[in-house]
């Protein structure tokens, strides 16, 4: 297990806290790869019911990470050769199904940022709980970027009308606008003690009905794709390779306008 995702239990309650504070939390290989272990452990844990996912200081989550992606952006794929971004990309979002899918009750506690892929998280969760400081927002487009795995759960999450305005727009959300839209559950000043509150009132609910019922919903949200990560991460990857792409995200990193928003 990675450093960077620190897992702590108490009874039947785990709490799962993004841990990398040079980064704000950022979604790294070694992150998703640590979550998605995470997942797969608990799926089998049937003491288990409750899992917190949270970030550390101050941040919930920055989003995701291109280090890995760095080498590729703005750059042409030759004819004939896959691309390796496809499945570097995909892995996050069967990460996401994963979270979606845990038999447990997920809770997410967002304390500031929750960026792109963060926000992909935050809207995996069965509730979700902010503190004041939380801000919620999916940057993408304005980088040339396609928020591709995260736009299905944002969707399920929002409904069309709100997802599309989120994704399109890169809108920030502080916490009161976000509860107002239905992306959060309950604002708190005390986070941790709003969280234990809702664990609970949550513990009426039968472990094993809560798993079957989960299971139920998570079939009826399956997206008619035979396999939507793939098909998001070609989208992702193509656009990447793009020079759009290369534009924006090196106007980011200069802290100037992109050509498109001058």
């Amino acid at each position: 297990m990675s450093d960077k995702l620190q897992i702590t239990r108490s009874g039947e309650v785990e709490h799962w806290t993004l841990h990398d504070p040079a980064t704000r939390n950022a979604l790294t290989d070694e992150v998703v790869a640590a979550l998605a272990q995470a997942c797969e452990r608990a799926a089998q844990d049937t003491a288990l019911r409750f899992v917190v996912l949270q970030g550390s200081g101050g941040s919930f989550c920055a989003g995701g990470s291109l280090g890995g992606f760095a080498q590729a952006i703005g750059q042409v794929l030759p004819p004939g050769q896959s691309d390796p971004l496809i499945a570097m990309n995909a892995g996050f979002g069967h990460l996401l199904q994963a979270l979606c899918a845990l038999p447990q009750m997920l809770l997410v506690a967002v304390d500031g940022p929750a960026m792109g892929g963060g926000l992909g998280l935050v809207c995996c969760g069965d509730f979700v709980l902010a503190s004041p400081r939380a801000v919620f927002a999916t940057p993408e487009v304005t980088l040339g970027v396609v928020p591709a795995q995260i736009a299905p759960f944002v969707h399920r999450r929002l409904g069309d009308r709100l997802a599309r305005q989120l994704m399109l727009s890169g809108e920030r959300l502080v916490a009161q606008q976000a509860l107002a839209q239905g992306l959060v559950d309950e604002v708190a000043d005390d986070l941790p003690a709003a969280v234990a509150r809702r664990i609970g009132a949550l513990r009426r609910a039968a472990p094993g009905a809560v798993a079957h019922t989960k299971a139920l919903l998570c079939m009826m949200n399956q997206a008619p794709a035979p396999d939507l990560p793939a098909q998001a991460a070609i989208k992702f990857a193509a656009n990447l390779r793009s020079p759009e792409a290369a534009e924006g995200l090196a106007a980011f990193a200069g802290k100037r306008k992109p050509g498109w928003a001058a």
